[in-house]
């Protein structure tokens, strides 16, 4: 199997340099991979921070940018993933392209549209427990809207961790969790 065209959108915190370290992680196990910077350069400390800034952009602005990213390349069959925010971009992005090949969430998930419907789309979810941002009942909720839509979902929980657990450069960094989660999704992305 070659490797897999990944769309990796980063979270609310913007472009930080431990997104460009997870592309390389999923780079050295031979996957080629694009990080849309949907903030235009913006990085942010904190969540109020972020929050703001995400208020301003507006959410039809942010999947604009999202859509514009990844369009050059759907053709080709994209594995969408994502952190937390850029985990509920790439949910909606890859329920809306029938070429995708799979879809990888750290931290987070999405709304689905009313008519939202897949083929099989394999999907692997990986979140904090409990995680304040994605509750038991939601998640429960979301894992049987996302099978009624025909997708082929696992859900892998780290008890404890933080809810951007991945992220080094942030409290919330759990380095037993992240590493544990990276082996399963790469373990994921080499199955598809």
């Amino acid at each position: 199997m070659g490797g897999m065209n990944i769309m990796l959108f980063h979270s609310t915190y913007g472009l930080r340099p431990a997104v460009h370290a997870a592309a390389d992680r999923l780079r050295a196990a031979g996957h080629e991979v694009r990080v849309p910077d949907l903030f235009e350069g913006h990085t942010f400390e904190t969540q109020a921070e972020a929050q703001a800034y995400r208020e301003e952009l507006g959410k039809d602005e942010l999947l604009k940018r999202a859509v514009l990213a990844a369009a050059p390349y759907s053709e080709q069959g994209l594995v969408y993933a994502g952190f937390s925010l850029g985990a509920a971009v790439a949910q909606t992005l890859a329920l809306g392209d029938e070429k995708a090949r799979g879809l990888l969430l750290f931290h987070g998930t999405s709304d689905l549209a009313e008519n939202a419907s897949t083929d099989e789309l394999p999907v692997q979810l990986h979140v904090a427990d409990p995680d304040a941002s994605e509750t038991h009942d939601w998640l429960n909720s979301w894992y049987l809207e996302m099978r009624r839509a025909g997708a082929d979902v696992e859900i892998y929980r780290y008890p404890g961790a933080g809810h951007l657990f991945t992220d080094e450069g942030l409290p919330d960094y759990d380095e037993k969790a992240a590493e544990l989660a990276w082996k399963v999704a790469l373990g994921f992305l080499a199955t598809l």
